[in-house]
């Protein structure tokens, strides 16, 4: 019984014609611009969208920025938690506190706002580099405000209170600044 031998096989062509590979690219719908100006090379990269729209463009000195801010959250947490009269002698200039309480988890409280510092410092991720800059200026602004009217119903001036002031509003402009910085839209080339 003599068997049919299928026929060789032939190797198509038509990957290899422009004319052909220029077809299936626009049935595929890639090689065209989308709706935001863009060229996707392949219909994965359409769907899954281009990672280098999401990547961050830094403004410059924001890392430094965020280091610094590190660096001081975690020095005065761990010197509120170590040394609480020395801090508030420090800023008000006043008798030690009867208690070392408040003062203590208030340094609590910082440590644990820097260590979203630390963190925030080692992402790529827009909106966790935002939430964190915004909290630092809540921070600030609130710390601002309780130092004034702490300030304002003692009525006495301290060099050390007036100086943490000038630095928070300092702090605020530059947090704020970062914060509008990263969350704007990088022109298109």
């Amino acid at each position: 019984m003599a068997t049919k031998q299928p026929p060789p096989l032939m190797k198509k062509h038509s990957q290899t014609d422009l004319v052909s590979r220029l077809k299936t690219r626009k049935i595929l719908g890639v090689g065209g611009e989308d709706d935001d100006g863009e060229v996707h090379r392949s219909k994965i990269s359409q769907v899954l969208g281009n990672e280098i729209k999401f990547a961050v463009r830094e403004p410059l000195g924001l890392r430094v920025w965020q280091l610094v801010s590190a660096v001081m959250f975690s020095g005065v947490a761990i010197m509120a938690l170590a040394f609480p009269d020395q801090l508030y002698d420090a800023v008000f200039d006043e008798e030690p506190v009867s208690s070392k309480t408040p003062v203590r988890l208030y340094g609590g409280a910082l440590l644990s706002i820097s260590l979203i510092m630390w963190n925030a410092l080692y992402t790529a991720e827009k909106v966790v580099i935002r939430w964190t800059l915004l909290t630092e200026a809540c921070y600030f602004a609130v710390q601002f405000l309780v130092t004034t009217v702490s300030l304002v119903e003692s009525s006495r001036i301290a060099t050390g209170a007036v100086l943490l002031l000038v630095s928070r509003a300092l702090f605020i402009l530059i947090s704020i600044y970062y914060y509008y910085q990263v969350g704007r839209r990088p022109k298109k080339v």
